[in-house]
């Protein structure tokens, strides 16, 4: 991280609990454990929507007709996994 920021954040005091009985047992400290998490959200939520956009592209058509095509070799002993 080049650059820090603060950020005052609220948490109900269950969440807070959890907050810190996980972040003692992963032998980080809470603003890890948080920052972390936050990052693990993020990256969750832009592979939704990479996903999401990639299928909007999709040329189902051009798949169907590749898939249907008769060139190629049937699967070779040990590829059937």
């Amino acid at each position: 991280m080049s650059e820090l920021s603060i950020y005052p954040l609220r948490l109900p005091r269950s969440i807070r609990a959890g907050v810190d009985r996980v972040s003692k047992r992963e032998g980080v400290s809470i603003n890890q454990f948080v920052s972390i998490a936050v990052a693990e959200k993020l990256a969750m939520l832009e592979a939704e929507t990479y996903f999401a956009e990639r299928q909007a592209r999709a040329d189902l058509q051009a798949l169907d007709k590749l898939m249907d095509r008769a060139t190629g070799e049937p699967p070779r002993e040990g590829d059937q996994r």
